[in-house]
């Protein structure tokens, strides 16, 4: 045998051992995930996620999962010839609309992501907003003015709803170091009267990180991070930006309620939350065991 070392176990081992201040920075401390976009619908995309979220575990981070599924909302809506609408990237949610999300989202989708972190050596635990009472909602409300007559009309959403209170009782539990669960959590939500609503899924896990003061933040989605007018990326945003960036058109779609949802939790006691490219392989260990991370980070 060589007495010098292979090169790719030696890279390997300089890794590990320049990722040690990350590792312990994030030792014992709540990192909240949203995942969604292509990340969940590419199989080794989705499988590298499960094993990153169970290193993370092993790693002392205590990660809470949060999942969208527009893809496949939008694709069994397809197949019931039940037509949708999106506005300021949010789902218009009627009651046919509103069975086929939490079938979908409470269903396969959060099973198939507790069965791909199990498989990878986890202990994953599927939950939905409505179990133990964890997200209270109310319905979601939105305006828009009128171009002509610049007056301001009330947008109706439907069945969407806004996180009003979560009671993070079970999560604490689940994820004591007695226990090691990993939650993974599909955004629907009750109001006072028991009536399920739809809740966008950023906006799901920035209520949740907010309410677990978390470190962490992390939104994946299907771009590098918040782009600039010259689509380059922003590294770093202030809480008080964003309300400038969504004005002026820097952002839209469905990175206002991203942008919104990262601003916000910040401002309620969140570390730093970050916007992320989930198609990018291991983006979450890039990002928290990195010095340059990943994507955008609002703070």
């Amino acid at each position: 045998m060589s007495d010098t070392p292979h090169i790719p176990a030696q890279f390997t081992a300089e890794t590990l051992s320049e990722a040690l201040p990350y590792i312990q920075r994030y030792d014992r401390q709540t990192v909240v995930i949203k995942y969604g976009g292509h990340a969940m619908v590419d199989e080794a995309l989705s499988e590298a996620f499960a094993r990153d979220v169970v290193l993370l575990k092993h790693l002392g981070v205590n990660p809470v999962i949060v999942h969208g599924g527009g893809p496949q909302i939008a694709s069994l809506l397809d197949r019931l010839s039940i037509k949708s609408e999106f506005r300021d990237g949010l789902r218009v949610t009627d009651d046919a609309t509103m069975e086929v999300v939490e079938m979908v989202l409470s269903g396969p989708i959060n099973k198939s992501i507790v069965r791909a972190i199990n498989k990878a050596g986890g202990k994953a635990v599927g939950l939905s907003g409505s179990d133990a009472d964890m997200m209270r909602v109310k319905r979601a409300t939105r305006t828009t003015r009128d171009p002509d007559s610049h007056v301001e009309q009330v947008i109706d959403l439907g069945y969407v709803g806004e996180p009003e209170a979560v009671d993070v009782a079970v999560l604490k539990l689940l994820t004591n170091y007695d226990h090691d669960f990993i939650p993974v959590i599909a955004p629907v939500g009750v109001d006072a009267n028991g009536k399920r609503y739809n809740v966008n899924a950023d906006t799901a896990a920035g209520a949740i990180a907010s309410a677990l003061k978390a470190t962490r933040l992390l939104l994946l989605t299907d771009v590098a991070g918040v782009l600039d007018g010259k689509k380059e990326l922003i590294r770093e945003l202030q809480a008080d930006d964003v309300p400038a960036l969504v004005r002026d058109g820097v952002a839209s779609g469905g990175m206002i309620p991203k942008l919104e949802t990262a601003a916000s939790a910040v401002k309620n006691g969140v570390g730093g939350a970050v916007i992320l490219d989930g198609r990018a392989k291991h983006a979450l260990l890039m990002e928290l065991f990195t010095e340059h991370g990943a994507g955008t980070i609002v703070l």
